[in-house]
């Protein structure tokens, strides 16, 4: 299809983004823009949310991991629904009884300033390395289907998507996105389920043939059973669920939505459903990746892994499904990119220049301080992307998941050590102890095998991170006066 018309439907979609955040976004002030005035549908942002957690990496890595991995991600996703479960009755009852409008104060009430500090930095960096590489991914496609036919330079293509996204997040934050979320996954859920249906009726097999077919090639292969493996089926059940406790229940991304819902018992329900139906999505782009590599080799087609499914979805199907595509695309990144920025602007402005603890500061002055600091972040997501297309890492998924092993365990240690401790930990020791422990797990992470032979560490790194971040709270810490 020609890239102009391609452009053409992409600039279509946009309006009607900018005009549901027109709508949404009237009569905005800062707490609309932080919490969405605590009056969000919990059905509208469990959906919102789905697309939030998919992300353009997810509809363009998972299913081009398949043939390497097979459907050894749902392994993952089982786990994710336990994580779920986790938040819902352990930390969204902590929040809600807090009134919390950045969930790290609940580290000032429980270890101290400084501590409270340190898990909204990691928040911070963890945030930008993660949402800054999923940006990359979903740039680089639309760069090479659209805008390189033009001339259009890398750079230039990131700063036009940041500036879309700037538009419709600028006044209403996430009273805004938790309406654009759902539009979005809409349209990313029905481009996944059209490309599904179109390659199944090109390979003319039913859903048990195209199992069958895929079981055949070792792609629909579920279960891993050998200990020493990466994908071992417990250590990848226990990692899912930790990644969802630590990169939604402890991220102000995810949480600043949740909170955003007027009852702790309808967030609940929001959290639960959400995680219950990403399971079942992650299936599907399971199935998707299967399909692409039966498909591949019926038409020949030699591209793998993240390039597997743009190449066959814009230069093997008919003009109509790339259009589908596209837009489907450009839904799950926009969910993961405009959420990400809003949270980022949220904690920076909250955690760590205290605007709502300034008495002297009025809403209007607080207003212009976090539209500059939303700027901001839109500039620091820009290099990023460059950092990334420089790198040229050829699965991000690979890298986002080794990026919250790393940037997530300390504040996985903290919120724990918070919740399941009776101890006063001395405050001014905590930010060393939580750049102490990613050190020390790299320092594992690069001699595993001198370390443990065969065995293989993959994201229970994760798990090891927050371990020690733990150990070193208990070694700074005494008795609590009140224990």
């Amino acid at each position: 299809m020609s890239p102009l018309v391609l452009f053409a439907f992409v600039l279509a979609y946009f309006a009607v983004l900018l005009t549901v955040a027109w709508y949404t976004g009237r009569n905005s002030n800062n707490d609309s823009f932080f919490i969405g005035n605590r009056n969000s549908n919990w059905v509208l942002v469990a959906f919102g949310m789905l697309g939030t957690s998919l992300s353009g990496v997810t509809f363009v890595s998972v299913p081009g991991a398949v043939a390497h991995d097979g459907f050894a991600y749902f392994q993952v996703a089982i786990g994710y629904v336990i994580g779920y479960i986790a938040i819902a009755y352990i930390l969204l009852p902590l929040y809600y009884k807090l009134n919390l409008t950045s969930i790290y104060h609940y580290l000032e009430t429980k270890l101290g300033f400084q501590s409270y500090k340190t898990g909204a930095s990691f928040f911070i960096l963890s945030r930008v390395l993660g949402a800054t590489a999923r940006l990359y991914l979903v740039v680089k496609i639309l760069q090479d289907a659209i805008l390189e036919s033009f001339h259009v330079p890398f750079w230039a293509t990131t700063l036009i998507i940041l500036l879309m996204i700037l538009l419709y997040t600028y006044e209403g934050g996430v009273k805004t996105i938790v309406y654009t979320d759902t539009l979005q996954t809409s349209c990313m859920l029905i481009g996944l389920i059209i490309c599904v249906i179109y390659i199944l009726n090109n390979l003319h097999m039913g859903f048990t043939e195209s199992l069958q077919a895929m079981d055949s090639k070792g792609y629909s292969k579920i279960f891993f059973t050998d200990p020493n493996s990466k994908l071992f089926f417990v250590k990848q059940i226990i990692a899912g669920a930790f990644v969802t406790v630590t990169m939604t229940g402890m991220d102000q991304e995810m949480m600043q939505k949740n909170i955003s819902v007027k009852t702790l018992k309808d967030s609940q329900k929001n959290v639960v459903s959400m995680g219950v139906s990403l399971m079942l999505v992650i299936l599907i782009f399971l199935f998707l990746g299967g399909l692409l590599y039966l498909y591949a080799a019926q038409i020949n087609v030699a591209s793998n892994g993240d390039k597997i499914f743009p190449e066959i979805a814009l230069h093997y199907m008919p003009p109509a499904v790339s259009v589908i595509f596209i837009i489907a695309l450009i839904s799950a990144l926009f969910p993961s990119a405009d959420g990400a920025i809003t949270a980022l602007t949220s904690s920076f402005c909250i955690d760590i220049l205290g605007i709502q603890r300034r008495k002297d500061l009025s809403d209007e002055q607080r207003k212009k301080i976090r539209q500059r600091v939303h700027l901001s972040f839109a500039l620091i997501f820009l290099l990023f992307v460059m950092i990334y297309k420089w790198v040229n890492n050829p699965s991000m998924i690979g890298v986002i998941l080794k990026v919250a092993s790393y940037t997530y365990g300390p504040i996985l240690g903290l919120f724990t050590f918070g919740i399941v401790m009776k101890r006063k930990v001395k405050d001014k020791l905590v930010p060393f102890i939580c750049i102490a422990a990613p050190v020390l797990c790299y320092a594992v992470d690069a001699n595993q095998k001198k370390i443990f032979g065969t065995y293989e560490i993959g994201l229970e790194l994760l798990i090891i991170n927050g371990l020690i971040t733990f150990i070193g709270l208990l070694l700074v810490s005494k008795p609590s006066a009140k224990a």
